[in-house]
């Protein structure tokens, strides 16, 4: 049977936070701070993530313990509406995803928080000993155009008959043309570029459920 499909960005959407500058904040403020401007560089659409993607990790290399440090915090600084709104939206039969260039290992307890099954971001390799031993580089997310591939790639595995995105960065506004519809969110930061390209615009989730009445 058909389903109505909604991806949905997690940081700065979601949360409130980007996960991958809390894990550098671990590291002191001034790696947080050059992490953060790559990160923001990448999200304006300046850079490429992939340009950014290996070389703040390597610059953090995360532990699993702090990945869930961080799952965490993406729990106790969740977008306020959020809850609502997937609830509003599963009523109205849509099935939400997350889709997101950060860690699948601190992303997925803010899922289960969430009650979204699906998640596609980035898998990072640990060592025995928790240590961070790399990240799959074969996951799309990590990469421009990737998020139009799990989309894609969503839609024909589960028979997406409505396929809709929403998200605040770069990465999430490149998707426009392979949706019925893009939403930016502005609600922590606004991106002049998506705020200028997307077709609709909202600062609280829960103002989505009713653009797709």
């Amino acid at each position: 049977m058909p389903k109505k499909l909604i991806f949905i960005d997690c940081d700065s959407t979601l949360s409130s936070i980007e996960g991958i500058d809390e894990l550098a904040r671990l590291r002191g403020e001034d790696t947080f701070r050059e992490c953060e401007n790559m990160t923001n560089r990448a999200m304006d659409g300046e850079i490429a993530i992939e340009d950014v993607y290996g070389a703040r990790l390597d610059l953090i290399k995360p532990t699993a313990k702090e990945c869930e440090q961080i799952g965490q915090l993406y729990i106790e600084t969740i977008e306020p509406t959020a809850l609502d709104c997937l609830a509003e939206l599963r009523a109205k039969g849509w099935e939400p995803i997350i889709v997101s260039g950060g860690l699948t290992q601190a992303i997925a307890p803010f899922a289960r928080h969430l009650g979204v099954d699906r998640v596609r971001a980035v898998d990072l390799i640990f060592g025995s000993d928790g240590s961070y031993a790399g990240f799959d580089g074969d996951c799309p997310t990590s990469r421009m155009g990737g998020k139009m591939k799990v989309i894609e790639a969503d839609r024909n595995e589960l028979d997406g008959e409505k396929v809709v995105m929403v998200g605040d960065g770069s990465s999430d506004l490149e998707t426009q043309a392979f949706v019925d519809l893009f939403i930016g969110y502005g609600g922590y930061i606004e991106r002049a570029k998506v705020k200028a390209e997307a077709k609709r615009f909202v600062y609280k989730l829960s103002e989505i459920p009713a653009l797709l009445s």
